[in-house]
């Protein structure tokens, strides 16, 4: 069965809702995340338990079926009881398979996972949450990736794929030049992908769809950007981000109170910089940048790709109290992607976060408004 202590017995997509407020008996939901039922989650957590003491390619192989364990369309319980083989799921093969069923037959113990697993939602439970909460996808996705940078599609087809979520709009924030290793585009390429956006809005504008233009401007841990700000004030909207220095440990609260305070940026991008059991990301004051963000009207976004989901719940409830503004987004890299919303949408709803404040659930003629009055 591998290493993971066993005990001897075993313990027992939603559309846009009418209203743009989520009640606060959703709030209620919150329980969900803390379960003694063997759901993904859970499974998660062992994979990465179990790989944590084994060897070779096992250790490769447990860790991936971790991570993609939050992605797994139905609960692994479920696909045992309709007798069907879980190497149906990503991740899974014979041998991880076979470790799981052993859990399931003499289920180890159920413990809280270390800070660098914690308050990552699995789609199951995201899903079961929307329904449950009334909450919709919200009117687009405000970062995602290019072939222009690191993503592994065109703009055309990043499109197509929100087109038919039934989005309005999607704004394309490749990477900027000072981050080479995700490709990042300086200047002038920033212009010639001008050119292939507005070719993708001539053919969609009849179906009343827009893709917007922006950036992911990487930020120094001193708050500036990395682009000329002429070239910036061209665009719809900046995503600004942090790529570097972050594993340090002390308070980062003045580098995010920089960033908020550069004028380029209208979204402050993956706040943390966490990554599913590799990094823990980074700490401050955060009900001080919350409050500073409200102030200066700029939006902090809930960045729903799976191995970050960051803001997550905890921040998420903190960020409530304050009055500031989300943006929930994908970070998407490729078109099948964008479904990743449902996991920051549902982490938006466990706290009650009122989609009025969601500034990627207004109306397009509305963002832009917000994002120029910036």
């Amino acid at each position: 069965m591998g290493v993971l202590r066993s005990r001897t017995t075993s313990s027992p997509r939603a559309r846009r809702p009418p209203s743009n407020t989520v009640p606060k008996s959703v709030r209620k939901l919150r329980p969900t995340l803390s379960t003694n039922e063997i759901t993904n989650s859970v499974i998660a957590e062992w994979l990465a338990l179990e790989a944590d003491h084994a060897q070779g390619m096992a250790v490769k192989a447990l860790r991936r079926a971790s991570r993609r364990a939050f992605l797994w369309p139905v609960e692994v319980t479920e696909l045992v009881k309709a007798n069907q083989p879980l190497t149906e799921l990503a991740g899974v093969g014979p041998f991880i398979e076979r470790t799981i069923k052993q859990w399931l037959d003499n289920p180890p113990p159920i413990e809280p996972p270390p800070p660098i697993r914690q308050n990552f939602l699995s789609l199951t439970i995201a899903r079961s949450v929307l329904l449950r909460a009334g909450f919709g996808l919200p009117r687009g996705d405000l970062q995602m990736h290019s072939k222009w940078s690191d993503g592994s599609a065109a703009i055309g087809q990043m499109a197509e794929a929100g087109r038919d979520l039934g989005y309005e709009y999607i704004a394309i924030t490749d990477h900027s030049k000072g981050l080479k290793i995700a490709g990042g585009i300086n200047e002038i390429q920033l212009e010639q992908q001008a050119r292939e956006i507005e070719e993708v809005n001539s053919a969609l504008r009849a179906s009343g769809f827009q893709v917007l233009r922006s950036i992911e401007m990487n930020l120094s841990p001193d708050g500036s950007g990395d682009m000329d700000p002429e070239a910036l004030e061209r665009l719809d909207l900046v995503v600004g981000s942090f790529h570097s220095r972050l594993r340090v440990t002390e308070d980062q609260t003045e580098r995010y109170l920089a960033a908020l305070r550069n004028p380029c940026v209208h979204i402050l991008g993956h706040p943390r910089g966490r990554i599913y059991n590799y990094r823990m990301g980074l700490s401050a004051n955060w009900p001080k940048v919350f409050a500073v963000a409200a102030k200066l009207d700029k939006a902090i976004e809930v960045d729903s790709y799976p191995d970050r989901q960051d803001i997550d719940v905890e921040l998420l409830q903190l960020a409530l109290d304050s009055g500031v503004k989300l943006a929930v987004d994908t970070d998407a890299h490729h078109p099948e992607q964008l479904s990743f919303v449902e996991l920051g949408c549902a982490a938006a709803a466990l706290v009650g976060f009122p989609q009025d404040r969601i500034i990627n659930f207004m109306p397009v003629d509305k963002l832009l408004r917000w994002a120029r009055s910036r």
